[in-house]
């Protein structure tokens, strides 16, 4: 079981510590509380949340209690994003909006019915002043510089606003409302989650264990998987764009996928490095992947329908064979009989920003019936039978 439950993890701090929670979790004779926190900055989850949400899967089924901490307050006064600024607060609307998507779609991976949602604005919210100042006394700068963007800030004389050195001990302060026995998160949260450990200490409670899953690269096979650099496989993403998006990865990255985005056994795990190994076509490797993440999602049914969709668009060459999406002229917002192509492909493809999409035209990924799009200013004509194609998985056709 304890192998099962180490599997793929970066990071237990300390390093016995999973091993002593499930001893005192049997003796006392009840379940582990195990936290995850997320501030809901944007309403899409992916592959790169659902490793982390896999591994709590685990725990849940055990028998386990799954605490997920919404950042209701911290949201609202924007956390320190890792890089050289702080992220962008948000509304208390925009808070409300996020958290109720972002709950709507752990249930692609645990069972929220068994799930314990809180929200810590209950608890922060209701701090006067002074016991705000009583908490902040309890960690002293030197332990905050200790985090390794606050250092590189300071040291490079990049601001660094009070309400960001805040941040991590109101997230530590959740664990101690929770009692929290064990913490989860990916690696770039380590810092937070020792903070909770640090605080459960000062407070007299036994300290929570620090559990950080590895950081899944994006589609770019570069950067953390991630909304904000448009590089991620949504869980609320369809079959056929599921089934797209995982077959351009980097080769590089398969062996990533295969560990931490599907569920193949450990046996079936071992084939496919072989295959790999003895160096067979990536291309084949990658259609299992992604048959096993869709029918994760959707269903094998889909999988398989994904399958054949993907071989019929982008393994026939022939542009007139494509299956194209029906879009409706009339439902072009705000537009008129003729149309800039940048606002045209942003509305087709809403997740692209209009950035992106200058780059396709660019770098000649758009067409217009097979015809290239070089210059970004060009208007259209709203026609209807006028096919449409964007980059590599979008074919769309004016009706």
């Amino acid at each position: 079981m304890i192998d099962s439950l180490q599997e793929n993890v970066a990071i237990i701090l300390p390093e016995n510590g999973l091993e002593e929670k499930l001893a005192q979790a049997e003796k006392e004779n009840r379940k582990l509380i195990i936290k995850l926190g997320f501030d809901p900055t944007a309403p899409d989850l992916h592959l790169g949340h659902a490793v982390v949400l896999k591994k709590l899967k685990q725990f849940q089924d055990l028998g386990h209690q799954i605490v997920i901490v919404v950042g209701s307050f911290t949201a609202r006064i924007g956390d320190p994003t890792g890089k050289n600024k702080a992220r962008k607060p948000l509304s208390a609307e925009d808070v409300r909006h996020n958290a109720q998507t972002y709950i709507n779609q752990l249930s692609k991976v645990i069972d929220v019915q068994k799930t314990k949602i809180v929200f810590n604005s209950d608890w922060l919210d209701a701090l006067n002043f002074s016991e705000a100042i009583q908490l902040l006394s309890k960690v002293t700068v030197a332990q905050l510089m200790h985090r390794n963007d606050f250092n590189k800030r300071f040291t490079e004389n990049t601001p660094i606003a009070m309400h960001e050195l805040v941040y991590p001990i109101l997230q530590g302060f959740d664990s101690v409302k929770i009692k929290c026995d064990i913490e989860m998160g990916g690696t770039d949260q380590l810092f937070n989650c020792t903070m909770g450990r640090q605080l459960q200490e000062v407070h007299q409670m036994p300290a929570q264990i620090v559990m950080c899953m590895p950081l899944l690269k994006g589609l770019d096979g570069k950067e953390k998987m991630s909304k904000s650099l448009n590089n991620i496989i949504g869980l609320t993403d369809g079959p056929n764009e599921m089934f797209g998006k995982t077959m351009s990865i980097p080769d590089a990255l398969i062996e990533e996928f295969i560990n931490l985005t599907t569920d193949f056994s450990v046996e079936e795990k071992t084939a496919l490095f072989s295959r790999i190994k003895e160096g067979e076509n990536p291309m084949n490797i990658k259609k299992l992947i992604a048959k096993n993440i869709i029918s994760q999602y959707h269903n094998s049914a889909s999988a398989e329908n994904a399958e054949q969709f993907f071989i019929n668009q982008f393994q026939n060459k022939n542009f007139e064979d494509k299956v194209y999406e029906p879009v409706a002229i009339g439902l072009l917002k705000g537009m008129e009989n003729r149309i800039s192509i940048i606002e045209l492909c942003h509305q087709l493809k809403n997740d692209l920003s209009k950035s992106a999409i200058r780059r396709l035209i660019e770098s000649g990924g758009i067409q217009i019936n097979t015809i290239k799009i070089t210059d970004a200013n060009e208007k259209i004509e709203l026609i209807p039978q006028t096919k449409i194609k964007i980059g590599r998985r979008g074919f769309f056709e004016l009706v």
